[in-house]
């Protein structure tokens, strides 16, 4: 399934169990029937349907969306070897737990507001037909240590502008791994016909902001006092990247 296809469903039997599944990241199999309540035979009919089309799969028992936006890559620098894949809802806990350990280091309001949307909603993926979000993460050992986040609204008049997101644990910095998931975020929003991606940034962020000054980002606007951190008023700016 194309990753900003919009789903559409055959029946309402089936958008109901594509949304069960949307909204819950995992669901096992018997679960998920008695959830939406169907006979064996039309259940397995409308799952097998789902899943032909490309909206869900299956392993083991337990079912979740399928959304295909890129092969694994792999890179090594200064002895580090580090893997660039889309995220999977195992690495739930290591995507969030890096995304606090990096704004726990730095202001970075927006990833903050990432993470506890993740935590509310216990689910890494979200495609339906008001957004979309993308993860992509990076891994040392099997243990994430990086992410970018792109977020889709579905809506026609923003659907063509993504906001992206972008960190990397504090001790594996210097390696390039920031580079390779914002650059990777970006190949995703081109080919899926995306035309800008923003990130807005707290004016205090001076290494954020460098960062994607360096990676061709341009300053669009800044909204003054926008944010209140640790009693002072702080600017946001906000950067994008057109193609």
């Amino acid at each position: 399934m194309d990753a900003i296809e919009r789903p559409t469903f055959e029946s309402d039997a089936s958008r109901r169990i594509y949304e069960y599944v949307e909204r819950n990241g995992t669901v096992k199999r018997n679960s998920l029937r008695d959830h939406v309540d169907l006979s064996a035979e039309e259940f397995g009919t409308h799952l097998e349907e789902l899943k032909t089309r490309g909206y869900l799969e299956e392993e083991g028992g337990t079912l979740q969306i399928a959304l295909e936006f890129g092969a694994i890559e792999e890179y090594e620098t200064d002895g580090l070897h580090f893997t660039v894949r889309p995220a999977r809802q195992t690495d739930f806990d290591g995507l969030v737990e890096t995304i606090r350990d990096v704004t726990a280091e730095e202001t970075y309001v927006v990833a903050e507001t990432i993470a506890e949307q993740l935590l509310y909603e216990q689910a890494v993926t979200r495609h339906n037909t008001v957004e979309s979000r993308v993860f992509f993460v990076a891994t040392v050992d099997g243990e994430v240590v990086g992410w970018t986040h792109l977020d889709c609204p579905q809506v026609d008049q923003v659907q063509e502008v993504a906001r992206q997101t972008v960190g990397v644990r504090e001790a594996y910095r210097g390696k390039g791994i920031g580079s390779k998931l914002l650059q990777r975020g970006l190949e995703w929003a081109e080919a899926n016909g995306y035309r800008k991606v923003y990130n807005s940034v707290p004016m205090t962020n001076d290494r954020a902001l460098e960062f994607l000054t360096d990676h061709g980002w341009d300053t669009e606007a800044i909204r003054r006092d926008h944010y209140t951190i640790d009693g002072e008023y702080v600017d946001e700016v906000m950067m994008a990247y057109s193609f």
